[in-house]
């Protein structure tokens, strides 16, 4: 089973930006702790990370034929891009939507998501912890069909 891990803008600065909101694990060291628990679900895992809304839309897009699911943080672009909505609309990957934070904790304008509706469901402020729950929500959810 692939499943593709997509890390939205500023994620690259993990470890270094608001540790009191996003910790201290840096994005190499986030992907390793999925890559250990991938591997124990015997799942094929890749990483993508951008700051660009066009490289996220056309990852997902490459996506189509290659990967079974698909867990994004789309990041600030949660709350603001039908682009990537569209995208992983079109291209019917099974997908979990993560965030690190508890994004209904937060600004107002953070309650507001464009992934939410064409996700399969949304883990939300359980830390990096939400990654590896998404992991086995989407295991579930393949095997479930």
């Amino acid at each position: 089973m692939k499943i593709i891990i997509i890390h939205g803008p500023n994620l690259n600065m993990l470890g270094k930006r608001e540790p009191e909101v996003y910790g201290n694990t840096s994005i190499s060291d986030l992907n390793k702790i999925i890559g250990d628990e991938a591997r124990k679900l015997k799942l094929d895992v890749n990483y993508f990370q951008s700051n660009s809304e066009g490289e996220i839309v056309t990852e997902i897009q490459n996506q189509m034929s290659k990967s079974d699911g698909m867990i994004i943080n789309p990041a600030a672009y949660t709350h603001t891009s039908v682009a990537i909505r569209d995208a992983i609309l079109s291209a019917n990957i099974p997908t979990v939507e993560v965030h690190i934070s508890n994004i209904y904790k937060r600004e107002e304008f953070r309650h507001k998501s464009y992934i939410s509706g064409v996700s399969l469901g949304v883990i939300s402020g359980f830390g990096t912890y939400g990654y590896i729950l998404g992991l086995y929500a989407l295991m579930n959810h393949i095997n479930s069909k």
